[in-house]
């Protein structure tokens, strides 16, 4: 039976924190689907297309990752890919009360999907995209935090050099 995962998230934008998880995440399973999930509490600097087209440009180098958006039920998705697993990185502790909220919903309303945890690299433990997106603002340096594409496209976001 081929392994089929789902990686969601908002990827506003795609960090090396993500691109870790994603990458061990492709050695696991046969196939990871990177999922941009509309967030309503989120007020997104980068557009859905444009996520995806970073998503694809930083994973282009992985054949058994694909990127595609879905603004629906987690599980609903999962179904339709035909999915065995969600898989989702964990920073620290403090990600894990709401990651387990997450789950057991996910778990109540499809038994059959299981989640896989994987804790992200220590030296990206700290980083989120909104941390990202905050220093990008103000022009510092975002190289080791973000790939080479990312860099590029926030630079053009905030109009920094």
């Amino acid at each position: 039976m081929a392994s089929i995962a789902i990686c969601p998230g908002s990827f506003d934008p795609i960090t090396l924190g993500h691109l870790d998880i994603i990458k061990r995440g492709a050695n696991v399973f046969n196939e990871v689907y990177v999922v941009v999930m509309n967030n309503s509490s989120k007020k997104p600097l980068f557009t859905v297309e444009e996520r995806i087209a970073l998503i694809q440009e930083v994973t282009k180098d992985m054949p058994n990752v694909k990127a595609d958006v879905h603004s629906g039920l987690l599980v609903e998705y999962a179904r339709k890919r035909d999915a065995s697993a969600i898989l989702r990185g964990l920073r620290a502790v403090s990600d894990f009360e709401y990651e387990m909220q997450i789950t057991s919903m996910n778990r109540k309303l499809e038994e059959n999907i299981e989640t896989f945890f994987m804790m992200t690299n220590n030296q990206y433990s700290f980083l989120s995209s909104s941390i990202v997106k905050e220093v990008a603002k103000y022009g510092a340096n975002v190289a080791d935090l973000v790939p080479p594409a990312v860099e590029k496209a926030l630079k053009a976001k905030f109009k920094t050099p």
